[in-house]
């Protein structure tokens, strides 16, 4: 389109004013835009350069017509967590970001909505097997709340990441983020 205005403004030198007011007010109208979305990150990017990165220890495959809720399920204590000072991205503190993940509830409100949860890589961490690394859950808090139908269906988190350690009865984690949009993740 650039191109095309280019060419069309070219052969007259008189017009080219017109043409740089022209892009300026289609930047100062598209910028606000991508200023908007929010900076889509993997779990990786959690990871400060140089780190060790831990393998997870993913939960074994249950029978699941014999798991009826995943949470009470379990009866025995937490499992420690692996590399509980595990480094941070103290850069992405304060960035809006996009993040994939498994929802391990934490507080859900008498409407049966998930209000605050830990956002982890894989399903079962924290309930299954030995919690991640703090670097790779993210604490969220939620005033809308999600309903959880499906503890193995994975979600996009959209909100403003905070590089603030938390404690919660399953785990620590590096980051907490409070939650302005809460999807289901679809493969495309």
């Amino acid at each position: 389109m650039i191109r095309n205005l280019t060419a069309i403004f070219a052969g007259n030198p008189a017009k080219r004013p017109a043409l740089h007011t022209l892009l300026i007010l289609l930047l100062t109208v598209a910028m606000p835009l991508w200023a908007d979305e929010p900076r889509e990150l993997d779990w990786p990017s959690l990871i400060p350069e140089g780190a060790p990165v831990i393998p997870p220890q993913l939960a074994p495959l249950h029978d699941m017509s014999q798991l009826g809720d995943a949470l009470s399920a379990e009866s025995a204590p937490p499992a420690r967590q692996q590399a509980p000072d595990a480094p941070v991205v103290k850069s992405l503190d304060g960035q809006r970001i996009k993040l994939p993940g498994y929802i391990v509830p934490l507080e859900v409100s008498e409407e049966g909505r998930t209000t605050e949860f830990l956002l982890v890589p894989y399903y079962g961490a924290c309930i299954h097997v030995p919690p991640p690394p703090p670097n790779q859950i993210v604490h969220i808090f939620s005033e809308m709340g999600v309903r959880i139908e499906d503890l193995y269906q994975p979600y996009w988190i959209e909100g403003k990441l905070q590089v603030r350690a938390s404690t919660s009865e399953l785990a620590d984690a590096g980051y907490q983020m409070e939650a302005e949009k809460i999807y289901a993740y679809e493969l495309k």
